[in-house]
């Protein structure tokens, strides 16, 4: 005979009001697996090519996944990639407060991935 603990009960109910279904739960990695892996093999490269630095560059875009919805992320990325091209066309990138805010929103979530992962 399986006992239950008395609270079993109340605990499910107050999960199932609360909205805590399964049918209901976020979804909290929504980064594709490539996208996660181009980000480790990059910090690797940046960081050394050791089993630590993988266990630490993994910590970190998981960190970054948790503060940053995907699609931030990838336009953040943008961002940052069409900075690094020169021309005026691009000045937009470089000058305009909404790409300020994307690469900054992108900084604050890789230096809590800093300071969580590798200190």
């Amino acid at each position: 005979m399986i006992r239950r603990h008395p609270f079993c009960g109340l605990v499910a109910a107050l999960v199932l009001a609360a909205g805590g279904g399964a049918a209901q739960t976020p979804v909290l990695n929504d980064y594709p697996t490539v996208a996660r892996a181009d980000y480790v093999f990059g910090c690797m490269a940046a960081n050394g090519n050791t089993r630590r630095v993988l266990e630490r560059c993994a910590c970190s875009i998981d960190v970054v996944a948790s503060i940053l919805p995907y699609d931030r992320y990838v336009e953040a990325e943008a961002v940052l990639r069409l900075r690094q091209v020169g021309g005026e066309k691009t000045t937009i990138f470089r000058s305009s407060a909404p790409a300020k805010a994307m690469v900054t929103d992108l900084r604050r979530a890789q230096a809590e991935a800093e300071i969580r992962c590798f200190e």
